[in-house]
């Protein structure tokens, strides 16, 4: 059955950088209180001049030029985003002018949360085992700095702005995914903000800011990274020493460090790039993966693990083989 092979991966990072001294200056922390809890040194935000579309077509580019590929070749673009520049229309299509794909090349934004890039994978792999599509552009691109509470410590320091792409073609590698739904929201989400309709009484005002109970969904991501690769493996017949490398989605460097402990895996095979970035939402494990490539980590045949959690409560993992 045809799935597919990664043939280019691409990334961007807005200039601006935030580091934890500079969060210092308006808020109660430090960066030993920062640096202890979370592992997370600096994050980048967008600024003046950039957006999602800016960054997104950036690392789209990128991959296609890693892969040799013509624009026109693509023929399928699935952008995943929490919120584009706009409502409407979509940053898919807007991505897909700026880059100048064909006009029949299908577009889609997926909202999944920080699984949305792994999702991303899932939904392309449907479209290429159906024969529909011989090349694909998987693109995540994230700003967490427009959703962020910059008032609160808790919040504000775990996030960062980015974009990861990867071009997709139609090969007969392995590729498998593990998805599970735990069906619930209070503990992450982000209300949408009010509106002035006189027949409902909805009213948030100007709220749409992210809600975490960071506790709750520590305990979550560090049962559900388990859960879903352990599964993922089981289906596969292979052990965790047979996976090359493990990208995880870089929400917490104490999270990753306890999956280090219960594969009993080496850390080498856990690469990590939190320090630099904070958490990017779905383009977190996209980042990764470019960041991993160039750095020549990945070889033919390879055994690769993503695995991410988020909102909803929602995890994901995908095995492929390089």
């Amino acid at each position: 059955m045809t799935h597919f092979r990664i043939a280019g991966t691409g990334s961007c990072l807005p200039e601006k950088i935030i580091t934890n001294n500079d969060l210092s200056e308006f808020l109660d922390t430090s960066d030993e209180w920062i640096k202890t809890r979370t592992g997370i040194e600096r994050r980048h935000v967008l600024s003046d001049g950039e957006s999602l579309l800016s960054i997104g077509k950036e690392a789209c580019l990128r991959a296609l030029k890693m892969a040799d590929c013509d624009p026109a070749e693509v023929d399928m673009l699935i952008c995943c985003t929490l919120m584009g520049d706009f409502i409407s229309p979509s940053l898919s299509c807007m991505l897909s002018g700026a880059l100048g794909l064909r006009q029949d090349c299908f577009t889609i934004d997926q909202n999944m949360g920080c699984c949305g890039f792994i999702c991303g994978l899932r939904t392309a792999d449907a479209f290429f085992m159906s024969g529909s599509v011989k090349k694909v552009l998987v693109v995540s691109s994230e700003a967490m700095s427009r959703l962020v509470d910059w008032t609160d410590r808790s919040n504000c320091v775990l996030f960062g702005d980015a974009a990861g792409a990867v071009l997709l073609e139609a090969a007969d590698n392995a590729v498998d995914f593990d998805f599970n739904l735990a069906e619930s929201h209070e503990h992450l989400h982000v209300k949408r903000a009010g509106d002035n309709c006189p027949y409902n009484s909805y009213n948030y005002g100007n709220e749409q800011i992210i809600h975490m109970n960071g506790q709750e969904v520590y305990k979550f991501a560090v049962i559900a990274i388990v859960d879903r690769i352990k599964s993922l493996l089981n289906k596969n017949n292979l052990s965790p020493d047979e996976i090359d490398t493990y990208l995880l989605h870089q929400a917490n460097l104490r999270i990753i460090n306890s999956s280090i402990q219960k594969f009993g895996q080496n850390p080498s095979k856990f690469p990590h790039t939190i320090e630099e970035t904070g958490n990017t939402s779905s383009s977190t494990c996209a980042y990764l993966l470019d960041i991993q490539n160039r750095a020549g980590r990945f070889r033919r045949g390879d055994k690769v693990v993503l695995c991410a959690f988020g909102a909803g409560l929602a995890s994901i993992a995908a095995y492929i083989e390089w």
